[in-house]
């Protein structure tokens, strides 16, 4: 792709999805759904600050809409960079390997980029993390009528959690069997994964009794 995806409108976006072309593929859409997870905690911290009662608040509402801006940036930044990783990988996979010499050179480039294809969306779950944390601590103090937008940016950071891990797990069997990222991987992420559902039963716990 040419364009940078982020800044495709949203209908051309999903048609390029749904595209056999490999870019943007679900490492791009998981960021993506972190990056509309943060911008809906945003939203609700602007829905909420300076209303009465809010005034205890204010402090943590304050901190809460800094990180989800910090997180929306980021993440959409991660969106191009996954697309951009696993174009690197494409091409990689392209090169000729008729001799010894190329087989060995696209060798190493097709580990390089995996390296990077891998380390993307690892991010992207680290950041979607904090965005779980985010849309948790404003479940309780966030405005009343805006409730249910946290609890739609909790399942937006959780799905980008999960489908980040995905991207992930799909390319380790092709890194080197002594490669350290193998291990740093399932060290980072498997911890996520296996914490999730209990957070996202919180939140919705949180956000489903101030529906009532």
């Amino acid at each position: 792709m040419d364009e940078r995806i982020t800044e495709l409108p949203v209908r051309e976006l999903i048609e390029r999805l749904a595209t056999s072309e490999p870019i943007p593929g679900g490492g791009s859409a998981a960021a993506l759904a972190g990056a509309m997870g943060a911008a809906l905690v945003r939203m609700v911290v602007a829905l909420s600050s300076g209303r009465p009662g809010a005034a205890e608040s204010e402090p943590e509402l304050t901190e809460i809409a800094v990180a989800a801006a910090n997180c929306q940036s980021e993440l959409l930044n991660l969106a191009e960079l996954d697309a951009a990783a696993y174009d690197a990988v494409v091409k990689a996979r392209r090169l000729p390997k008729e001799t010894d010499l190329e087989r060995q050179a696209r060798s190493v480039q097709v580990a390089a980029a995996t390296r990077e294809a891998t380390r993307a969306p690892m991010q992207t779950a680290r950041v979607a993390d904090t965005v779980l944390d985010l849309a948790e601590r404003l479940a309780p103090i966030g405005n009343r009528n805006a409730v249910s937008d946290v609890g739609v940016a909790a399942l937006l950071a959780a799905a980008a959690i999960r489908g980040a891990a995905l991207n992930v797990r799909i390319n380790l069997p092709y890194l080197d069997a002594d490669e350290p990222l193998r291990d740093e991987a399932a060290a980072e992420v498997d911890p996520l994964l296996a914490r999730l559902d209990e957070r996202e039963r919180a939140i919705r716990g949180a956000v489903e009794a101030r529906l009532a």
